[in-house]
């Protein structure tokens, strides 16, 4: 099968848009960190959290100290990713860095509350809104992001699990360099919710529901999701493990709403039924989000 090749305007306007999902996912991250994390030293991992920690020690910014960082990142990320990734992050470590040090060091931005609590939340909120949305754009902001994004393309972990599991020990030391039980027990606050934020932005917010149906009522169940539901499926032939008998399976995806009705329906037609029910973040196709639209 030939490959499907994208023409020059496509290609244009496809780059056009992921600059600006890494411009305004950078200028989000900044505003976090100096609204709300460096202001409390905060440490949300990685080689942001490091850099925040050689902050507090020699006052040094914390952008230009990021970027210093991420030199053995890059070559990390050129083994792993490509020489594309390399520059991709290039452009969100640069591009978030000196927004860093310009909201932080030039403009200085009050910070955004007086509680530490409330700092921990809206600055993991920030960060994770920031880094989801530069992933969005096919970059990184290097540090853990890239340790992560490895993980998820060679483990399957969620791209957010994997940050977390990088993180850990680095928000874990900043106790020690602070000397605050605290410090850390605010920063893991930081790293949860930055990476459930991270996950929602890449696979967004689970509307429907993929439904795998075992029953010997296939067919009326099949005629109401087609005709009721307004809803589409596929029917594979099975066999029964317990049983040891043929039969079908069938296979469909509902909006959110439509649960109800049709376990409701099931129940009533076959109260033997096997039911297994997902959540499903994207949908792609007819009755759903165009495919394309991606």
């Amino acid at each position: 099968m030939k490959p499907v090749t994208l023409s020059q305007p496509e290609v244009i306007k496809k780059m056009a848009q992921n600059m600006l999902y890494v411009l305004v996912g950078s200028a989000i991250m900044a505003l976090g960190y100096s609204l709300f994390l460096i202001p409390f030293h905060l440490v949300p991992g990685g080689v942001s959290g490091i850099s925040i920690i050689l902050n507090y020690l020699f006052k040094l910014p914390v952008g230009l100290l990021i970027i210093g960082l991420n030199v053995p990142v890059l070559l990390l990320s050129y083994r792993f990713l490509g020489r594309k990734y390399v520059l991709t992050t290039l452009a969100g470590m640069g591009i978030s860095s000196l927004l860093i040090d310009l909201f932080h060091e030039i403009i200085s931005l009050p910070r955004g509350t007086e509680n530490p609590l409330l700092a921990s939340i809206y600055g993991g909120l920030l960060l994770g809104l920031g880094l989801g949305l530069v992933f969005r754009g096919q970059a990184s902001t290097g540090g853990s992001d890239v340790i992560g994004l490895i993980l998820n393309k060679y483990t399957g972990l969620t791209v957010g699990i994997s940050i977390m599991l990088t993180d850990f020990v680095i928000i874990s030391a900043s106790g020690l360099v602070f000397q605050n039980l605290e410090a850390p027990l605010y920063g893991y606050i930081v790293l949860f919710i930055s990476s459930k934020v991270i996950d929602l932005v890449l696979e967004g917010w689970s509307f429907s529901k993929l439904v795998i149906i075992t029953s010997s009522q296939t067919e009326r169940i099949a005629d109401f999701i087609i005709n009721r539901l307004d809803r589409s499926g596929s029917a594979l032939k099975s066999r029964s493990l317990f049983l040891n008998r043929e039969g079908e399976i069938i296979i469909t995806v509902i909006h959110r709403k439509q649960l109800a009705e049709l376990k409701s329906f099931i129940k009533k037609t076959d109260p033997q039924a096997f039911v297994i029910i997902n959540d499903t973040y994207e949908v792609l196709g007819k009755g759903f989000k165009p495919i394309h639209s991606t």
